[in-house]
């Protein structure tokens, strides 16, 4: 097969294209690619012209629903940020349980800080972060005060240690 770089682009779901446009375009800030109404589809550039995109496809209001979920990748300091424009814009911030957040949490596998919600649909966003530290599996999932306290005892330490 030939090496994949990353992904060019993914799709979601909608019930109302204009309101998703106007969650996504406006309060998001995505650049819009192209709106084919006849269609029912809107598609969003992601990091510029030509580096991914989102695509929105209505397909109107149905007894089932599914959920899904995009992850945007953003500077770690970004996803902090994102906490306060987020409770601006009237939405709530989610921690990975989907539970409301009171502050990031990180992917402590990846390492990466996190902060998810929800579109109109009822989709789950992600803004996620790389950070450069030292992966620690063993933590699994945590918020990002216990990543940063728990990241300044050493590596080496016992967990029994790190958390006194």
């Amino acid at each position: 097969m030939v090496p994949i770089e990353g992904l060019f682009e993914a799709h979601l779901t909608v019930s109302n294209l204009e309101r998703s446009m106007r969650f996504y375009g406006d309060l998001l800030g995505m650049e819009l690619a192209s709106v084919f109404r006849e269609r029912g589809v809107a598609f969003y550039w992601l990091g510029g012209r030509g580096k991914s995109m989102l695509g929105l496809w209505e397909a109107g209001t149905m007894p089932q629903r599914m959920s899904l979920h995009v992850a945007f990748s953003v500077q770690p300091e970004d996803v902090h940020k994102a906490m306060d424009r987020l409770r601006g814009a009237n939405i709530t911030a989610l921690n990975f349980s989907r539970k409301p957040a009171s502050e990031p949490e990180v992917l402590c596998w990846m390492p990466a800080v996190a902060i998810y919600f929800e579109d109109p649909d009822g989709n789950l966003l992600e803004f996620l972060g790389m950070l450069e530290e030292t992966p620690r599996p063993e933590l699994g999932v945590v918020r990002w005060s216990e990543w940063e306290r728990r990241n300044k005892a050493p590596v080496g330490e016992s967990a029994k240690n790190r958390t006194k």
